[in-house]
């Protein structure tokens, strides 16, 4: 009997660490699939605002700035500003400063689609001069476990924009990175995207927001020592403060 007692330890034990290699090799292969939205070859400079020019890509961009003193859990419908968290007068600004820099550089834009939210339509009118409310880019549905939540959001990034322009989408950060993985986007920040088919697409930059002023500069010819777009093989965490990392991470 002691025997048999020892030997069904033995089973159990031997049981126990399978189970646990194999929990853990499966965790190991559903992080290696996880996307990442950092471009493979980014884009930058003057051959990134040349693409642009061209048309074809799909602009999805944080709104702006906005005040974590405030909050949505008390709103009853995206008309009603006095209850969401809204743009700061810094996040005016800078969606200004964006919009101003598409301009001077020429970059052609068609499609406007905002989340109806108060914060991305104000974002998008102050940039773009227009914004065509639509909740596909916040996501259907209450639920984060339900894996078509985010179906019509991708269904927009892998979507050919009328020839000749570029299309504008103005939405938070949550969505974006469940539909095209970490690093989260900053406040601001702009993600390229080329279209591919169908529901496919990748990631050819990433713009924050005083990077527009640095594009601006490559276009023109203007020698700066920050003329560029950080690339995947540097960290573009260790550009941001604590403080400004943190607040990118607070809320949608």
């Amino acid at each position: 009997m002691l025997l048999l007692g020892s030997a069904r330890k033995v089973v159990r034990l031997i049981l126990c660490v399978f189970i646990s290699a194999w929990l853990a090799l499966c965790a190991s292969v559903v992080m290696a699939e996880e996307p990442s939205s950092e471009p493979v070859d980014a884009l930058g400079g003057a051959a990134l605002v040349s693409a642009l020019r061209a048309g074809g890509f799909v602009l999805y961009f944080r709104h702006a700035s906005t005040d974590f003193g405030q909050n949505d859990d008390g709103m009853t419908s995206f008309e009603d500003c006095t209850k969401q968290r809204n743009l700061t007068d810094k996040g005016r600004d800078e969606a200004r400063r964006i919009g101003a820099a598409v301009r001077e550089l020429r970059i052609p834009v068609g499609s406007v689609l905002a989340s109806p939210f108060c914060r991305t339509v104000e974002t998008a009118m102050l940039a773009f001069g227009k914004a065509e409310k639509s909740v596909d880019l916040r996501g259907w549905g209450a639920s984060n476990t339900d894996p078509n939540r985010y179906a019509p959001l991708r269904k927009h990034l892998g979507m050919t924009p009328v020839a000749g322009t570029n299309t504008m989408l103005v939405g938070h950060g949550n969505p974006f990175r469940a539909v095209a993985g970490p690093p989260h986007l900053m406040e601001g920040e702009a993600a390229v995207i080329r279209p591919l088919d169908g529901e496919t697409f990748e990631i050819v930059a990433r713009i924050r927001v005083e990077q527009w002023a640095d594009l601006v500069q490559a276009a023109t010819g203007a020698s700066s020592g920050r003329a560029r777009l950080v690339t995947p093989r540097e960290n573009p965490r260790r550009a941001r403060s604590s403080t400004a990392l943190a607040a990118s991470r607070r809320g949608p």
